[in-house]
């Protein structure tokens, strides 16, 4: 998993906005703080969906990029991209039998499998979708 540095701007009472100095053109915005990383997230994802791979700049780089933002109140978060490859990999994992039964009936709920549920229970706790 790769991490890009974003620059995360908010004027006033304003959204916050999310722009990806590496990333041309990609940008998020959220309305509360709780959504700026999985916006983000989701972002990078729509990105990547017809842009070549790219190689994240070091933090000293995107610092030195975005100084007068920075100066201005701007913020750098470090966000996640997973590349979604659609490859399955059998894997063998240990669980207390309490949070597995626990697994089994929050993926019966959303009509999921238990592979399913873990996986998507994973994805959001990487990219910080806490809803």
């Amino acid at each position: 998993m790769k991490y890009f540095y974003a620059i995360m701007e908010q004027d006033g009472d304003s959204a916050y906005g999310v722009t990806f100095p590496d990333l041309p053109g990609c940008f998020s915005a959220a309305d509360t703080a709780e959504e700026i990383l999985p916006n983000a997230c989701e972002a990078l994802e729509l990105w990547f969906d017809d842009q070549d791979e790219v190689e994240p700049s070091r933090l000293d780089q995107i610092k030195a990029a975005a100084a007068e933002a920075l100066a201005a109140g701007a913020t750098i978060i470090a966000v996640p991209r997973i590349v979604n490859d659609h490859r399955v990999a059998r894997v063998n994992l240990s669980l207390e039998r309490g949070i597995l039964d626990a697994i089994d009936k929050a993926a019966a709920e959303r009509r999921l499998t238990r592979s399913a549920f873990v996986a998507q229970a994973a994805r959001n706790e990487i990219q910080g979708a806490h809803r």
